[in-house]
């Protein structure tokens, strides 16, 4: 182990009165809001740059820390999928310094002024978008999250407080060195971001309950955490709970566009938010479509589960239960279910769904309107992959989460997501008579 990570270990350690020490986070980060409302967007992109420069210098050390998670990890009997999203390598290094430099090229959105007009008095009204201020994120295993959230808040000019997961302690530790020096060298605080040392699980209870420090927490990682973010709170929360994401193939479908749509939004990949769970077909082309699409599925290894209609289309696949409609399985398992037309795929994944993303395959325009208006999720997509619901995909450059909440924001969250706006007056010495 390092003499970097040792330090941070004994820190840790040290710090007995877990309440005390997440208020003193909380103070600095309140200090360090104020100072990243006054910060230019030159300033903020120097420190994200040397961030990535900081990342190329110390590849061995953060390397040799996560080795230590690792086997701490593989000690306590930490789980192959968890420890493959713990795990650093060169390639996730090389995402994290590429995704520092595309976060500094992006637009700043901090000072857009929106709507601007005259009103009969004769001043001008409109909206700038500014920093929420401070910013809780808590999230679980994966240590290039820590670069990744810390970026998207420094580039939208708030301070954060990040807490990642206790398995992930060393790595982190690292990551965080490199935070506060490409800070420093940008002349920003260093308290801009801090990265929670403690792995005490009453830090997490603490951080969620400061509303004089911390403005809005972000939790990432599973339900079970979300679930008790959201419930204990005293801050406001930008959350998703599931991802249950449906495709329907409508009667009118090309039948080449919903296979290849179909199969992507399924094994593109298995343990995201935005991969298909439930694939609902338009009984004309069931019997047509099905077992195509079976097949498809099964050179990918995918387990069907279906309905009584899709079953005896399909003989030799399981039989869906009614907790399978509800499953967000981020697995090679698909929920199949032959529907009476698309008011019936609606009313079914109304029932069923999470509000996040779902897509329709169609050819008929006035159904692709109507799916479009009626399908209440984050993200409704017409003959594309529920795959495409991502920030990188839909221009944002970056994203902290996808929000399935309906108020501040909705769907995948970049930079204008992590600001809010005020109102702003332009006059020339107007009085109101």
């Amino acid at each position: 182990m390092t003499a970097h990570a040792s330090q941070t270990e004994t820190s840790v350690n040290q710090i007995d009165d877990v309440v005390a020490y997440m208020a003193g986070l909380g103070q600095a980060a309140r200090v360090a809001a104020t100072q990243m409302r006054r910060a230019v967007t030159g300033d903020k992109n120097r420190a994200l740059l040397a961030m990535a420069e900081h990342l190329q210098r110390r590849r061995s050390e953060i390397l040799e820390a996560n080795a230590a998670d690792l086997a701490r990890g593989r000690a306590s009997g930490l789980e192959a999928a968890l420890l493959d999203r713990l795990a650093l390598n060169d390639a996730r290094i090389d995402a994290m310094i590429e995704g520092l430099e595309q976060v500094a090229a992006l637009p700043d959105p901090v000072g857009e002024i929106e709507g601007l007009r005259y009103r009969p008095s004769g001043i001008q009204v409109g909206q700038m978008r500014v920093p929420l201020g401070v910013i809780g994120i808590i999230y679980e295993s994966r240590p290039n999250v820590t670069m990744e959230a810390a970026s998207l808040c420094l580039k939208s000019g708030n301070a954060s407080i990040l807490r990642g997961g206790s398995e992930a302690r060393d790595s982190n530790a690292a990551i965080a060195a490199c935070i506060r020096d490409g800070l420093r060298d940008a002349g920003l605080p260093e308290t801009a971001v801090q990265v929670v040392a403690t792995t005490d699980r009453a830090a997490v209870g603490q951080l969620i309950a400061m509303p004089e420090y911390v403005d809005v927490i972000i939790p990432r990682g599973g339900k079970s955490l979300i679930e008790r973010i959201s419930r204990e709170a005293r801050v406001p929360v930008i959350k998703h709970l599931d991802g249950v994401c449906h495709v329907y193939i409508d009667a009118t479908a090309d039948p080449e566009k919903a296979l290849a749509i179909a199969v992507n939004a399924k094994t593109h990949r298995y343990g995201t938010c935005n991969t298909m769970e439930t694939l609902l077909v338009d009984a004309p082309v069931a019997e047509a479509l099905l077992p195509r699409l079976a097949q498809a599925y099964a050179a990918h290894g995918v387990e069907l589960r279906g309905c009584e209609r899709s079953r005896a289309i399909l003989d030799d696949i399981a039989a869906a239960s009614e907790e399978d409609w509800y499953a967000e399985y981020l697995a090679p398992v698909l929920a199949v279910r032959v529907v009476d037309g698309m008011e019936a795929a609606i009313e079914h994944i109304e029932r069923y769904g999470s509000h996040h993303t779902d897509a329709i395959v169609t050819e008929d325009y006035g159904l692709a309107r109507r799916f479009m208006a009626e399908v209440d999720s984050s993200s409704v997509m017409v003959n594309a992959s529920t795959r495409f619901a991502d920030g990188f995909e839909y221009g944002l450059g970056a994203e902290i989460g996808i929000s399935t909440d309906k108020l501040h924001a909705r769907g995948p969250v970049g930079l204008e997501g992590l600001t809010t706006r005020k109102y702003v007056v332009l006059g020339d010495g107007q009085v109101r008579q």
